[in-house]
């Protein structure tokens, strides 16, 4: 887990306060300082001195949100200028406090392919230096390519995390890493930000779960869906906010599979404030689903492989206070040339109405606030 700690406060207490008082006034004459008058301003201010020791009310927070992002074909080259990589989507990224991808690739120049898997992803690190440019601070690696290259492909991934500014969750070294999330603090509260992929080809199960003592993903597919509803709970128990990016849906699917919207809501009654996800390639639907915001599918975000609905896009952006979702905000973009670009005017506005109506074409009672 990490956590950067707040700078501890510098306290004055009322002793220190009315030495200071005392010592001020035999400096300033020479007739020895007169004892305070009960009720006088002087005794008030240093009886109401330990109340400004309380902690200020915390501010609301913003996470930003991306889908899937891998740089394979014409995206290999952009990494060449890490600092541009992402495009203008950086800014959309970058004004959030906090911002959340999918990395779908393994991190590795090494490791060899698994057998028998049509598409096969990989980076060199300069990915992660692409994604801290454009202002990500957290990425799941749990999905269905996150162990392409295998097991030594998977340890040079969460290696490559060690070292970047970006964290990386959802996987880990043996079941207790990857069901670890990662902790940050933003205006005076903490929020715990997990990865997990409830896809899973069946006969990689065994070798891509993380176990004890053994590299691999957190997942939420069959007994490991406890191991996930348990990790959110301890979260919600020590943390003020708790976030799930799922990897989960049919590929090609605006809706999401039957089984979701309960998954989501055991999440969100484990101590989840959001659960947000992708695989599907395409848009789905998102919103307040009670008290929780549930989105099922942000589609892809920077791929190579880009075209009509699997072009269609966007940045979500949600707003955090002490364990609740406020507000949602989405911005709707498209795919060109591998990088998400910001849709404007009436271009925006159709496209963001595409999108909400994918609620009643789902039919999920998905609202656009808080129940």
């Amino acid at each position: 887990m990490n956590l950067e700690q707040p700078r501890p406060r510098r306290l004055l207490t009322m002793s220190a306060a009315l030495s200071a008082l005392v010592l001020a006034a035999a400096c300033s004459t020479n007739e020895p300082p007169e004892p305070l008058e009960r009720g006088s301003v002087d005794e008030e201010e240093a009886t109401a001195a330990p109340q400004s020791s309380h902690e200020p009310a915390t501010e609301p927070f913003t996470i930003a949100f991306g889908g899937d992002v891998m740089f394979e074909g014409i995206l290999r080259p952009r990494l060449a200028d890490p600092a541009t990589a992402l495009g203008p989507v950086s800014e959309h990224l970058s004004a959030a406090d906090l911002a959340m991808v999918n990395l779908e690739t393994a991190v590795t120049e090494g490791g060899v392919p698994v057998p028998g898997k049509e598409f096969v992803f990989r980076a060199p690190s300069s990915a992660l230096e692409a994604l801290d440019a454009a202002g990500v601070d957290v990425a799941t690696v749990a999905n269905n390519h996150g162990m392409d290259y295998g097991e030594s492909g998977l340890l040079d991934t969460l290696d490559h995390g060690d070292g970047s500014p970006v964290a990386l969750v959802g996987a880990g070294r043996d079941i207790d890493e990857a069901y670890t999330p990662h902790v940050a603090e933003v205006n005076g509260q903490t929020v715990a930000l997990f990865g997990a992929t409830d896809v899973m080809d069946d006969h990689l199960i065994p070798e891509w779960t993380a176990g004890e003592g053994s590299p691999g993903l957190a997942s939420t597919k069959g007994e490991m869906r406890e191991r996930m509803l348990e990790a959110v709970s301890e979260a919600a128990d020590e943390h003020d906010n708790v976030v799930v990016f799922l990897h989960w849906g049919l590929e090609g699917a605006h809706c999401p599979l039957p089984h979701a919207p309960s998954l989501a809501d055991e999440l969100f009654e484990a101590g989840a404030a959001a659960v947000v996800g992708g695989h599907a390639h395409v848009l789905s639907p998102g919103g307040f689903q009670g008290e929780g915001y549930a989105h099922y599918g942000l589609s892809n975000f920077v791929f190579y492989n880009f075209s009509g609905p699997t072009a269609e896009t966007g940045v979500l952006t949600l707003t955090f206070h002490e364990g609740r979702v406020l507000e949602s905000d989405w911005t709707p973009a498209r795919i060109q040339e591998g990088v998400p670009i910001p849709y404007e005017g009436v271009d925006a506005e159709r496209a963001e109405r595409t999108w909400t109506d994918m609620r009643v074409q789902c039919d999920l009672p998905l609202s656009d606030s808080p129940v």
